[in-house]
């Protein structure tokens, strides 16, 4: 730190400013350029007010508190960390994304933050903080006001184009060089190597999550490499379980406390199965190991000392190696450690079970049946940038068949409340449409009379749907004009009228059950 004076009222202050070298500076060089990046290529739905609010916010009010305790100006290194940290993964439903200007949600970040930076200084052990502020002001403000107000940051930001290499780059990099030099990488590798063999465990066993970037559950392999390679869980794997005041000192200690994180984080996952949860279970896992860190303490070595080694730990605490004690000791240490690895594994998949019914009991639907739709009679279809940067193989052709799809879901649908068959509206539509139509059908069933609507599309633009505080999935929205002739017809079958007229309705769409695309929304012109 440098330290210059200010005089306020005839009287000299110090203000302490931060050194080039220190490993905040660092941090925080690595945490804003994620920010830009996110601003600039990633379209994060954060806009520059709110990150500022979280920002400013923690830095006044360490300010403040530091000069009352210290009668300096100290610049708040730390503090900003919070708030920068609070903004990267705090998320105010409704944000629109391209936005970078908004001011709508600033009093969130701002309240969150400084709630996040005062636990700091209400909730300590030994003399020193017991959580990482940013960390536990989240868990809290997601757990409080839950995902219809706020959502975490998500795991996927983007298709691996050269933004988001470039994030990876300095994510990976920044935080290598910023743990290694703090001593801190091994504890990261413990966590990533124990949530990746955790959750490894956890898909497969037929986990499966929903995500607003996905069209189909994330299911198997796809949901553990999503977990494992997520740039959010970089992040918080190198920024925020490795603040140093809130981990063991001893070499041994942090290690176990990377592990028993990885552990934590595991467990709280495996009974969600959206990604809010996901993502909240992941940041709790550290709460909750931060709140257990006096009993790591009390297990592991001291820090300095001849047994806080981690060659010596795993191998007998520096019993000669030929003497029988250290074989006896290895061999006690090691069972003891398979034994702890099984029951974490078995409390995994045990956790999880409860949540893995319903979602994987609708991943393999039973096929629809064929409608009669000639294809020759859709239009051609309009794509936005956004859906073929998402997907370049729906715009390249796989669009077409989607719409062929959408058409043979409404006379399906059609099919079904003409029929009374109940099962049919469960194998082309999901969510709301699926609610609608099975409304409509308890309707027809009551009054004796079945109204249907046969669709005829002059133009179709599709886009993306992304849906706020529901963590339901990502849609395709179907923009389509063109005629709808509504026909209605009596108990016995007998078409009574029939009335045609214009439409303009965007359909929404999406893989809800992990095989056919299914309607899953009808919405006014634009998807309001």
């Amino acid at each position: 730190m440098t330290a210059r004076t200010l005089t306020l009222g005839g009287r000299a202050y110090p203000v302490i400013l931060p050194n080039i070298r220190d490993p905040r500076l660092h941090v925080a060089a690595v945490i804003i350029t994620v920010h830009v990046l996110g601003q600039v290529g990633l379209h994060f739905r954060v806009s520059i007010p709110q990150i500022l609010a979280a920002i400013l916010t923690c830095a006044i009010l360490e300010i403040a508190l530091t000069f009352r305790q210290s009668r300096a100006f100290v610049w708040p290194a730390s503090a900003m960390l919070t708030g920068s940290g609070v903004a990267l993964i705090l998320r105010v439903v409704g944000t629109p994304p391209d936005e970078p200007w908004t001011i709508d949600g600033w009093q969130t970040f701002a309240v969150v933050a400084g709630l996040s930076l005062l636990t700091k200084y209400v909730i300590k052990y030994r003399g020193t903080h017991v959580f990482n502020p940013s960390n536990i002001g989240l868990v809290v403000a997601f757990v409080v006001l839950g995902s219809s107000r706020v959502e975490p940051l998500d795991f996927w930001w983007a298709p691996l184009n050269v933004w988001m290499l470039t994030a990876y780059a300095v994510i990976i990099v920044g935080g290598v060089l910023i743990t290694r030099r703090l001593r801190l990488l091994t504890l990261a590798a413990a966590f990533w190597i124990t949530l990746a063999a955790a959750t490894g465990l956890l898909a497969a066993s037929g986990h499966c999550m929903t995500a607003n970037w996905a069209f189909a559950p994330v299911c198997g392999v796809d949901f553990w490499r999503v977990i494992v390679t997520s740039p959010e869980v970089l992040i918080f794997l190198f920024f925020m379980i490795t603040d140093p005041k809130t981990v063991p000192p001893g070499a041994v200690g942090r290690t176990v406390f990377g592990c028993l994180v990885g552990v934590a984080s595991a467990l709280l996952i495996a009974p969600q199965t959206d990604e809010f949860g996901t993502k909240v279970g992941l940041l709790a896992g550290l709460v909750v190991i931060c709140a257990a860190r006096p009993i790591v303490d009390r297990l592991v070595p001291a820090a300095g000392s001849e047994d806080d080694d981690l060659r010596r730990f795993a191998s007998g605490a520096g019993v000669p190696s030929r003497s029988a004690p250290t074989l006896a000791r290895r061999s006690a240490r090691a069972g003891v450690a398979a034994l702890l690895a099984l029951a974490a594994g078995l409390g995994v998949i045990a956790a999880g079970s409860p949540s893995r019914g319903p979602v994987a009991s609708v991943v393999d639907p039973a096929v629809a049946p064929p409608a009669v739709v000639d294809p020759a009679t859709l239009p051609d279809i309009t794509v936005s940038d956004e859906v073929a940067d998402y997907d370049p193989d729906l715009a390249d052709g796989g669009i077409q068949d989607m719409l062929l799809t959408l058409a043979q879901n409404l006379e399906l649908e059609n099919q079904a409340l003409l029929n009374g068959d109940a099962d049919l509206l469960v194998r082309v539509d999901h969510g709301d449409r699926l609610a609608e139509m099975q409304a409509r059908l308890a309707d027809a069933e009551r009054s004796g009379i079945t109204a249907v609507t046969h669709f005829a599309f002059d133009t179709v633009d599709v886009s993306l749907l992304v849906p706020f505080g529901r963590q339901d999935g990502l849609s395709l929205g179907l923009m389509g004009r063109g005629t709808a002739t509504e026909e209605r017809y009596d108990a016995s079958g007998a078409l009574l009228e029939r009335e045609a007229s214009p439409f303009a309705l965007t359909f929404a769409m999406r893989q809800a059950t992990g095989a056919r695309w299914l309607n899953v929304a009808v919405l006014p012109e634009g998807g309001e």
